[in-house]
């Protein structure tokens, strides 16, 4: 799964020397939080957030008068309030590796660069959930299943089996570690829904055979 599979293409920029009041009506109109600054050969340099314009701008408690006030905010220009060391991601990196760079330094949003660094895209906290529910297949209901499972060599295949067995047509799989100890994973199996009958079955078999977390019908 690539960046560029599910960035948004229709990215919102801004250059240095746009003014503050613009850059803020940019962001209402588009309804975004984040504006990508570029050089005039659309290269990102920076990039600009809605707390970086609200810290910016004059406090309920200035003096200024409102004519003041909007001289001194169209004055201002982004390329002295931006932040001009920008995390970006290319669309040839996975999504999962935008996900971590957005986790470990708490942004909501990547822009996008080629090769050349100019702004192609930009890949949002909303795509990252898009994609885990497409992956999850949550939207197609069924049963998902939590086992705890070794991480040794063919742990999977006596559920595997035991899914086969019972005619049950898997939706997706998913693997963790981060709750499970240093010899054991958490396996989400998330299948199509069965018969009572034999989903009954498969539970009490699966029971037998793995240490069984959940089990939730969608």
């Amino acid at each position: 799964m690539l960046v560029g599979d599910w960035m948004s293409r229709n990215v919102v920029t801004a250059t240095e020397d746009v003014s503050m009041i613009k850059a803020g009506r940019m962001l209402r109109e588009r309804k975004i939080r984040r504006l990508p600054v570029v050089d005039k050969d659309g290269r990102l340099v920076g990039i600009v957030s809605e707390r970086d314009l609200k810290a910016a701008s004059p406090s309920a408690a200035t003096t200024l008068d409102m004519y003041e006030m909007t001289y001194l905010l169209s004055e201002m220009k982004l390329k002295s309030i931006m932040n001009k060391s920008p995390l970006s991601i290319r669309p040839t990196d996975t999504v999962e590796r935008a996900a971590l760079v957005m986790r470990d330094n708490k942004v909501g949003c990547l822009p996008v660069v080629d090769a050349a660094g100019k702004v192609v895209g930009i890949i949002t906290d909303t795509d990252i959930f898009r994609l885990f529910v497409s992956i999850t297949g949550i939207d197609q209901g069924g049963i998902q299943i939590g086992l705890r499972l070794g991480t040794n060599e063919g742990s999977l295949k006596p559920v595997l089996d035991a899914l086969r067995g019972h005619e049950a047509r898997i939706i997706s799989i998913l693997s963790s570690y981060d709750r499970a100890d240093a010899a054991r994973r958490d396996v989400s199996i998330r299948i199509q829904g069965l018969p009572e009958t034999k989903e009954r079955e498969l539970h009490a078999l699966l029971e037998k055979t793995c240490q069984v977390l959940s089990w939730t019908r969608d």
